[in-house]
């Protein structure tokens, strides 16, 4: 979340950030400033009157001991009038922080300045295209279809053991899967991320430290009894492994990777475009997620959207990359790129992988601070990006590399498949 500090200093710029987000309700900016300027009015009387009780504490002490009880007994009369204040103003102080806390959390990240103003997703920037679109024959399969003709994917046994959006990868394609893991794994420890295993389940606590609550309910599985939520990405756990740390500055950046499934209940999603693996309720990702010095975070960001790319050509796939306009940015986000592969079969643009920098956004709800040489303590900058996610990446290798022969694997897997063609 933002800085309150920030709010109160820059209120201008504020607004004008929100605006490129086309954000609809301006008005709580000023809501928050006056919030915060109730609650600090209130903090210092209660500390005036804690100072006033601290002095009369330390007189009623020095009569005591000069045997004035009965000038001492008329002043403790007074602070018991005290007391009662203090309580009050401590009440108050503490409905005020809440307040302040529920109106806080409403905004959402200020847009980086390279972000444009929008409202669609029409309206993102197009970074860069790389590569041709695969050339296929005129009876080319959709994914969908090759998963059946070859049966290495089932949608129907998902339905029937879980319901729609919970695939059954058998054989050839379950090896693919876990092929397509462990090439992620393996290049993002080459490029220096520590592989962590992480719990997929989640509390509150964590689920607000990277900014999916209170924003995402809807779009997270919860497990009632245990107040406990499945995780929509690597990103919450991993991150969160940072919570309430003060790191040295030394230590940064610090590099993670992981491998989970990835559960989201994407409500609302129907048609022909979510059809197959296009949009799935359980899939497989891998993560990186990096702690950051804030001087470095948009280098890094360059360099981690540069590695997914990366990953991308390895794999022969035709791509473009975004910049995110403010109204397609996530919500703690302050810049993401989005890269999308080219399914020829389906003829459209496919979201893989979005890298997106959160500045301070997440480490203030996280308290993740680091201490520098001068022993200033600040917020790190975090950042994340899907290095990268399954679904759509299996779809575009299945219609893109579809011959007579069958589905040609990428040279780069075939070390880990152990065939080269799924006939």
């Amino acid at each position: 979340m933002l800085q309150v500090s920030y709010i109160r200093e820059n209120r201008e710029k504020v607004l004008e950030r929100l605006s490129v987000r086309n954000f609809k309700q301006p008005e709580l900016v000023d809501e928050i400033i006056n919030t915060d300027e109730e609650r600090r009015q209130v903090q210092t009387s209660l500390d005036n009157l804690s100072a006033i009780a601290n002095s009369a504490a330390k007189q009623i002490g020095d009569l005591m001991r000069n045997g004035k009880k009965e000038e001492a007994e008329v002043l403790k009369g007074q602070t018991a009038t005290n007391k009662d204040q203090h309580k009050k103003l401590s009440d108050q102080l503490a409905d005020a922080e809440v307040k302040l806390h529920s109106l806080i959390v409403q905004l959402p990240n200020l847009p980086h300045h390279l972000v444009k103003t929008g409202c669609t997703p029409e309206e993102n920037e197009t970074v860069l295209v790389h590569g041709d679109p695969a050339v296929l024959s005129e009876n080319a399969l959709p994914h969908w279809e090759l998963a059946a003709k070859y049966d290495i994917i089932d949608f129907e046994l998902g339905v029937k053991i879980t319901g729609a959006g919970f695939p059954v990868y058998k054989g050839k394609g379950a090896k693919l899967q876990r092929a397509l893991i462990n090439f992620f794994l393996d290049r993002a420890t080459e490029q220096g991320y520590k592989e962590m295993q992480v719990p997929l389940l989640v509390n509150e606590a964590s689920g607000f430290g990277t900014g999916q609550l209170p924003d995402k309910e809807g779009q997270m599985y919860h497990a009632g009894v245990d107040n406990l939520f499945l995780i929509p990405t690597a990103e919450v756990p991993v991150t969160n492994l940072y919570r309430d740390v003060i790191l040295k500055e030394e230590e940064l950046p610090i590099k993670n990777t992981a491998y989970t499934p990835c559960f989201r209940r994407e409500a609302g999603s129907y048609g022909a475009h979510v059809r197959g693996l296009n949009r799935l309720h359980q899939f497989d990702k891998v993560e990186v997620v990096q702690v950051v010095h804030p001087d470095k975070s948009y280098e890094v960001l360059e360099e981690m959207s540069s590695y997914v790319q990366l990953l991308l050509q390895q794999l022969g796939l035709h791509y473009r990359v975004l910049r995110l306009c403010g109204g397609d940015l996530g919500f703690t986000s302050a810049m993401t790129y989005d890269m999308e592969v080219w399914s020829a079969a389906q003829q459209r643009w496919l979201e893989v992988s979005s890298v997106s920098n959160f500045e301070t956004y997440q480490s203030n709800r996280l308290k993740l601070r680091f201490k520098g040489s001068t022993g200033k303590t600040q917020l790190a900058h975090t950042l994340n990006g899907s290095a990268l996610a399954l679904p759509r990446i299996v779809a575009s290798i299945l219609e893109n590399n579809q011959t007579e022969k069958g589905i040609k694997i990428p040279e780069a897997l075939v070390h880990y498949t152990g065939f080269d063609y799924i006939s």
